[in-house]
């Protein structure tokens, strides 16, 4: 299972964009939220109803990897959220996708799993990225850490996660549905 974790505030485009990919890429995926409640608002007001809240997940379970959206203050929220704090720390320490776009990356620059990392994110965020090199790419993929910069890199941010996952070709293929 992919988790995509959603916090109020949390750029919208950025989170169901690569989510509806993941989808038609039959990987399995959930967004979960880490308010009380399923209901999340993003950061235009628009409200989702997550697959699932964070304190259902059980941490000891198998997950593939994880999802931070940007967005403001949803990083923040993010950021400050223990339990996802648990997931990054799991994910980074068996390897698993971490994956974040526009400000989120800056989340992971403060834990220091960036050091000696090619890295991108949304333009005024670079000095948050601690020992990272930034790229100003707008996907960035190094080893099991995708970066991005923003909500237009959104559609490309969740084609580099299928990649990642099954293969180029079958992301081109994706892509190249998606895009008819």
């Amino acid at each position: 299972m992919f988790y995509i974790f959603l916090a109020n505030g949390f750029e919208e485009i950025e989170a169901l964009c690569p989510y509806d990919l993941l989808l038609r890429a039959n990987i399995e995926v959930k967004t979960v939220s880490i308010n009380e409640t399923e209901a999340v608002i993003g950061t235009h007001g628009i409200e989702i109803k997550a697959d699932t809240t964070i304190d259902k997940l059980d941490l000891n379970e198998d997950f593939c990897g994880i999802m931070l959206p940007g967005g403001l203050p949803g990083s923040s929220n993010l950021e400050a959220c223990a339990a996802v704090q648990d997931f990054i720390t799991r994910a980074y320490s068996e390897n698993k996708l971490i994956s974040a776009i526009c400000a989120a990356p800056f989340i992971l620059g403060n834990r220091n799993l960036l050091n000696g990392k090619k890295a991108t994110c949304f333009p005024g965020f670079e000095d948050k990225l601690a020992g990272a090199v930034v790229t100003g790419e707008k996907v960035c993929t190094d080893g099991n850490i995708i970066t991005a910069k923003g909500m237009g890199a959104a559609f490309d941010f969740g084609i580099e996660i299928i990649k990642y996952f099954k293969g180029e070709s079958f992301a081109l293929d994706v892509k190249a549905k998606t895009q008819a």
